[in-house]
């Protein structure tokens, strides 16, 4: 016998359980994100590999790593999308909806990076991307750190924490740059493989070290902070106080960078305790000079994107299974006339909005007990010789301590909806 084929490492397989925390999340993201009056856009995953190396920058692990690039047959090098910014800014300029205009936009799907696969870390791994264009001020950045944590309470989701930063300009940053270098450069002994390979090409990624042999070297480095440009300063300040106005707790880190060079000013991280080392479940900031850098008319803009892995293994952790595709019934049929009106039955039900999961190919009464349950179904219905000739059926609780009882089948829409609340429209 041959050996059988395995999926490529770091590709994996999502099995219905995980689909269902998918589709929850999924779900209430749509609705998050249509109430603060975000469109969706839908894009490619191949994208030109000169997007990549102009957006996120040529000397970043990213494009120097980690994308998956290949050369087509007609010689074009493609890549796949390792992020969705900037094929979201690529398709703003070529269909011409971002100069002077107002945009708010999001998407979802998977993204590509050849990095070493670990637990919340994939070579393909999914993420919802949103994406705010025109908008210059920080009430707009506000806007998108405040729907998160509106995300959060929809998902039922706690323990996150916001942390945030300022990068400045791309002007007061080269400034920073130049100290930051001088500094780094008496503590060169001092330097992981990693941060010496950073250092003449992107020293700020150093920055974001997460080597506990680097943090006094970090923590000793001149601060960002301290030459940003006097508008940016403003910018962060007016920031922090529209979120603490609207409740949100957040805490500054004067170290956090991000990996891609396109960000200006407010950057931004939401981070949990409860991933290990892969603590960030969102992240974004402001992208001012992305929409010109790629050859379109100067627009301010600003962005974040979730993980869904990390939002998915979160909801687990924390027992939130409920999904629209858990049924809400399952109908065992016992004997063949029960099976007839059965599957007639299982039709009105659906027809009333009902999720109900129907028994075939037979079976013992044990037997289909043993599917109702394993089909995590809050009741099962038993239809057999009885029930068929008095137009009912009997009730069996498989959630919790409820009789058993006998309902009429007439009455059974109503009965379903009463007790589990997850109709079609509820």
């Amino acid at each position: 016998m041959s050996k059988a084929i395995q999926a490529v490492r770091g590709m994996n397989d999502m099995l219905p359980d995980a689909v269902q925390r998918w589709q929850r999340i999924e779900a209430i993201a749509r609705d998050v994100l249509h109430a603060y009056g975000y469109r969706e856009i839908r894009l490619p995953i191949i994208e030109k590999s000169e997007l990549f190396a102009r957006s996120i920058g040529s000397l970043t692990d990213i494009v120097e790593k980690e994308m998956y690039s290949f050369e087509d047959r007609s010689g074009e090098n493609l890549t796949l999308r390792p992020e969705g910014t900037a094929g979201c800014v690529r398709a703003g300029i070529e269909n011409g909806f971002l100069h002077n205009q107002i945009q708010r936009l999001w998407y979802a799907g998977p993204m590509f990076r050849h990095e070493r696969p670990q637990k919340g870390r994939y070579r393909q791994f999914h993420q919802i991307g949103v994406e705010a264009f025109g908008i210059e001020s920080a009430d707009l950045d506000a806007e998108l750190i405040m729907m998160c944590a509106r995300l959060w309470t929809a998902l039922g989701l706690d323990g996150l924490t916001l942390q945030l930063n300022s990068l400045g300009t791309l002007e007061s940053r080269a400034v920073y740059r130049r100290e930051l270098l001088r500094y780094l450069e008496t503590q060169r002994d001092r330097l992981d493989e990693d941060s010496l390979r950073r250092l003449d090409k992107n020293p700020l990624r150093i920055l974001d070290s997460k080597n506990p042999d680097m943090q006094k070297v970090i923590a000793a480095a001149p601060s960002l902070y301290d030459h940003l440009d006097e508008a940016s300063r403003e910018h962060f300040t007016r920031l922090g106080d529209y979120l603490r106005q609207a409740g949100i707790p957040f805490a500054v880190n004067p170290r956090l960078v991000r990996g891609l060079d396109y960000y200006t000013r407010t950057v931004f991280e939401w981070t949990t305790e409860r991933l290990g080392a892969q603590s960030t479940v969102c992240a974004g900031g402001r992208y001012d000079g992305l929409v010109e850098q790629l050859g379109g008319k100067a627009a301010p803009a600003a962005g974040f994107a979730l993980g869904m892995e990390r939002l998915a293994e979160l909801m687990a952790q924390q027992a939130n299974q409920y999904s629209d595709a858990q049924p809400q019934a399952y109908l065992v049929l016992l004997g063949e006339v029960a099976e007839k009106q059965g599957l007639a039955l299982a039709e009105r039900l659906r027809d009333a909005g009902l999720r109900i999961e129907c028994n075939c190919g037979g079976g013992s009464l044990k037997a289909q007990l043993k599917r109702a349950d394993r089909s995590c179904a809050h009741y099962a219905l038993l239809l057999g010789e009885e029930e068929t000739r008095n137009g009912s059926v009997t009730v069996k609780d498989l959630r919790g301590s409820e009789a058993q009882s006998q309902v009429a089948q007439n009455a059974l829409t109503d009965f379903l909806k009463q007790r589990t609340g997850r109709g079609e429209k509820s």
